[in-house]
């Protein structure tokens, strides 16, 4: 191991509540002398979140631990929402010997970050948490431009980081070679959550939503958006016809509405519940309170509420669809992969379980072991690693730019 120590700038389009704490950890590494570059600041200041459709300031610290700026952004919308000039400088001036950019390549930022690296000699590593090449609103053109682009586009990184092992796969089926991919784990804040977990009143919790003890509390946590595919969760919930079964919905979106009136055409509302947006500290209690969550989405990256609610000892079936199902659920138990869009083997699934309040319990201590091998440490080690594959492999292939074109530069 090198005793080296790199000068890393890591590039964020905004504070994230999974993030934070992974820069925290990083920030304490002997191995790192690292600096963040926020392109806005949104989820630390209050903001509207159009696919929660409500302004959110997430409750837990997004900021501390760490050494960070704000970059100004003078973007608006689309390709041009992030456009941070500034981020030119910052690096061309930071004698960075990387940097870790978390920025979409949809935005006029990543390109900065990129062309600023390329002039600068610093390593450029990203990456995407895409498990396949289908885009979300299942579009042709999109899927053929994908696979004609993004070979290229992860050509371009020193060292391609990826959250899961479906994702390295992607990567391999695009011919980037494996000594140019590392698998850094989508990883939260583990100690947290299992800390939180402990400290909640699970009795009363359950009794808030009207449970029993006898009663299986059905979850799904996240917003309420069509590619979430929460109807199909109501649908099944209705088919498996469990008499001691409870629906909550924890999450907001523009499908709400339509799951409420679902609800009471299906004759439901007294088995649903729906909590609305429920911020970051709140949500080991909902996960605690809880017996088994679902995750019927159709396009769903990663997914880390899989690790929330397993760190919580609340086991989790997924769709097929979900970037989590084959790293995090399919070592807990396979059967709780599901095809997506198949309402009557979710159905099946859900009777199965919810009369077996044993095998549940089994379920959610196994969901938790599993996650301890899917750590932060385990990211931080793997995205150390990356970046230090990611400096070898910038100073085999840079060449700096000759002194006479300097000189025409400054002119």
């Amino acid at each position: 191991m090198s005793e080296r120590r790199f000068r890393v700038l890591a590039v964020c389009s905004h504070p994230v509540q999974y993030m934070a704490p992974l820069l925290r950890r990083m920030a304490r590494e002997p191995e790192l002398d690292l600096s963040v570059a926020y392109c806005s600041l949104k989820g630390a200041k209050p903001s509207y979140d159009s696919e929660f459709q409500e302004v959110v300031q997430w409750d837990v610290p997004l900021l501390d631990g760490y050494a960070w700026q704000e970059i100004p952004n003078w973007g608006s919308e689309g390709y041009l929402g992030l456009f941070n000039p500034g981020l030119s400088k910052l690096i061309r001036r930071g004698s960075f010997d990387a940097v870790l950019s978390y920025l979409s390549y949809r935005s006029a930022s990543f390109w900065i970050a990129y062309s600023a690296c390329y002039r600068s000699g610093a390593a450029f590593v990203f990456g995407t948490d895409a498990n396949n090449l289908a885009p979300r609103d299942a579009s042709f053109p999109k899927l053929i431009a994908k696979k004609i682009f993004w070979p290229w586009l992860f050509s371009l990184a020193d060292q391609v980081i990826v959250p899961s092992s479906s994702g390295r796969e992607l990567m391999r089926s695009l011919n980037i070679p494996d000594d140019r991919i590392t698998l850094t784990p989508y990883s939260v804040d583990n100690d947290w959550w299992i800390r939180q977990s402990q400290q909640v009143d699970r009795y009363a919790i359950r009794t808030s939503w009207g449970a029993t003890p006898e009663t299986c509390v059905v979850l799904f946590c996240a917003k309420l958006q069509p590619w979430k595919r929460p109807q199909d969760l109501l649908q099944a919930f209705s088919q498996a016809n469990l008499s001691n079964g409870l629906l909550v919905f924890a999450g907001e979106g523009s499908e709400r509405a339509e799951l409420e009136k679902q609800a009471r055409s299906l004759g439901l509302t007294e088995r649903v519940r729906f909590l609305g947006f429920v911020n970051q500290s709140e949500l080991p209690a909902v996960y605690t309170g809880a017996d088994l969550m679902v995750l019927p989405s159709e396009y769903e990256p990663f997914a880390v509420v899989v690790n929330e609610a397993s760190l919580c000892g609340c086991p989790v079936i997924a769709s097929d669809r979900v970037g989590a199902a084959k790293d995090l659920i399919q070592p807990v138990d396979p059967r709780l992969i599901f095809p997506c869009g198949d309402i009557g083997a979710l159905a099946s699934l859900l009777a199965g379980l919810c009369r077996d309040p044993n095998r549940l319990a089994e379920q959610g201590r196994a969901a938790r072991e599993r996650m301890t091998n899917w750590s932060p440490q385990d990211n931080i080690k793997n995205t150390i690693e990356a970046v230090r594959r990611g400096v070898d492999h910038k100073h085999r292939s840079f060449s700096p730019p000759r002194a006479h074109d300097s000189e025409k530069h400054e002119a």
